[in-house]
């Protein structure tokens, strides 16, 4: 990988009664885009060219290609990867456009594990209609988490804008669950894997984490819930020991309603609407999903398919266009920082009597380094 390269972003059509094609089409229709990418869309050039007509960008013009290997730079490439039959029915949930979905998303991430493609940007799913056989998933990042990560990696939900970025302990989890689910270990892993991220996929040399509560006001030293001292404060103390500059917990409400996230780099939400109510509220149409801690990026914008507006024009697509540029940028940053820790120098000082406290001593190494 080098630093200059073009980069070739597959984008998946999403459901094809929803906004997402609106999205897309609107999102890449400044041709400056193609100066930093290659844009392959899996879904079908047909669909993209009905909703082309809709909203009115009959300037795009497609490059239909049967696969990614044969995508043009400085062109707009379709992968087809459903059939020329398929029904568009804007506004309506449908098993026929869930499996459009599932079959572009399918098709794209079997590219990415096969670098055909270098990221992946996702348009929205209807996370009802998309199950099946072969997709029994509560959404895209756990599909991505089972089709993408190794032995080692576990996905992790971050929602990011210039900004701000809210990472979640639990994702699309029913509410009457999560509190079983907040445990030390479960807190510490995302605690240590938002520091991980924050500092290879966003160029933090020395992130500051803040981690909420689960219950209102922290507890209230256990009257309110326990989750706090029996789980949150242990995960926070021993991230601290592993010299991870995290803090809290923070009772939700204030922390957000008095300007506090700010103060931070990275922000750990204990549920889904915890984090991402407050956070769509203050990030509009700048915000992105990115799906963390997986040898892959991927990015989607951070709406839903909006089946009330689809196939009218209106659909804003700031939040598409920023995914795409965030897996632009993060892509890079990854290179550059592996690349920076590829030969990491030999240390060269030791600490003598660590339990008093002692200066560390800078004197060389026996191998006089």
């Amino acid at each position: 990988m080098t630093e200059n390269k073009i980069i070739r972003v597959g984008i998946t059509q999403g459901d094809i009664n929803g906004i997402g094609y609106e999205v897309i089409l609107k999102a890449l229709e400044d041709n400056r885009i193609l100066e930093l990418c290659v844009p392959i869309i899996y879904g079908s050039a047909k669909i993209a060219a009905y909703y082309r007509k809709a909203a009115n960008l009959q300037g795009l013009q497609f490059n239909q290609i049967s696969s990614a290997s044969d995508a043009r730079n400085e062109a707009y490439n379709v992968v087809n990867v459903v059939g020329e039959d398929v029904k568009v029915e804007p506004g309506q949930s449908t098993p026929v456009a869930g499996q459009a979905a599932y079959s572009a998303l399918e098709c794209a991430v079997t590219d990415l594990r096969n670098g055909l493609i270098d990221v992946l940007v996702t348009a929205p799913i209807n996370k009802h209609n998309i199950q099946s056989d072969t997709f029994t998933f509560p959404g895209h990042t756990e599909y991505l988490e089972a089709s993408l990560a190794g032995e080692a990696d576990k996905a992790l939900m971050v929602l990011c804008s210039d900004n701000m970025r809210v990472a979640l302990v639990t994702t699309h989890l029913p509410l009457s669950k999560v509190a079983a689910a907040i445990t030390k270990d479960a807190v510490l892993n995302k605690i240590v894997a938002l520091n991980d991220s924050l500092k290879r996929d966003f160029a933090i040399n020395c992130p500051r984490i803040a981690v909420l509560s689960l219950n209102p006001h922290s507890g209230e030293s256990g009257l309110l819930g326990s989750e706090e001292t029996e789980a949150i404060i242990p995960a926070i103390e021993e991230a601290r020991a592993k010299k991870i500059s995290c803090f809290g917990p923070y009772a939700a409400d204030g922390f957000f309603g008095n300007g506090s996230f700010g103060k931070f780099d990275g922000i750990l939400a204990m549920y889904h609407d915890q984090g991402l109510a407050p956070f769509k509220t203050l990030a509009m149409d700048s915000g992105v999903n990115y799906t963390a801690g997986l040898p892959y990026v991927r990015t989607s914008p951070d709406h839903g398919t909006g089946y009330d507006i689809a196939g009218k024009g209106v659909a804003s697509a700031d939040s598409m266009r920023q995914a795409i540029y965030k897996a632009i940028d993060i892509y890079r940053n990854r290179i550059a920082y592996d690349k920076m820790h590829l030969n990491p120098l030999r240390k060269q000082y030791y600490e003598k009597n660590k339990s008093d406290n002692v200066v560390l001593d800078l004197t060389q190494t026996d191998d006089n380094v």
